[in-house]
């Protein structure tokens, strides 16, 4: 099954700043939901029949019409249930593997096959915030291209991430502590 590529709308008020929606411009926006959409087509989901597509567009030091800025993921299920992958990890995963770590991204694009709007589950939501900025835009497709967005802060507020851990220096010293203490009670 192919999907069109249907003409992408907001499916809420956007407010623009200096031309850009979310700090994309339009060209970038087009992209990343074209991107997001091909990516579906190539999900593997004989099981639950949901095709997921998404879609990370690189910070760049210009912008660019070139898919190459953009890494895709589709879902991969398995007869397995649990051992299936969201096409948000598929795509992260990939980018990862390219080179790209925190602060690499500057958008995610997620595109399902319904009529409302789908955000990443709450496993993606977790994945994604090791690599994202708490402000970077999550644009969510629905079947029709119509989007809404919600910044990664908003998808997963009170989040953990590897910004709250103490240094690694303070870690091996609090092991080193609690392994003193343990020894001397034991």
């Amino acid at each position: 099954m192919t999907t069109s590529i249907p003409k992408f709308s907001p499916g809420e008020a956007v407010t623009e700043k200096d031309g850009l929606i979310h700090g994309l411009s339009a060209q970038e926006l087009q992209l990343l939901a074209e991107q997001c959409f091909e990516a579906k087509t190539k999900a593997y989901c004989p099981y639950s029949l949901f095709r997921v597509g998404a879609s990370l567009l690189l910070n760049t030091s210009s912008p660019t019409t070139s898919a190459s800025h953009i890494i895709t993921g589709a879902n991969v299920e398995n007869a397995s249930y649990p051992v299936g992958t969201c096409a948000e990890r598929v795509a992260m995963g990939s980018a990862i593997m390219a080179g790209h770590r925190l602060g690499s991204f500057k958008a995610v694009g997620v595109s399902t096959d319904i009529a409302d709007f789908c955000s990443p589950c709450g496993m993606c939501r977790q994945f994604l915030r090791e690599f994202l900025g708490l402000d970077t835009p999550v644009f969510m497709f629905n079947k029709e291209g119509t989007w809404i967005v919600r910044t990664m802060g908003e998808l997963l507020p009170l989040s953990f991430g590897p910004d709250v851990l103490p240094p690694r220096e303070e870690m091996r010293r609090r092991g080193g502590e609690e392994g003193e203490d343990k020894a001397k009670t034991a």
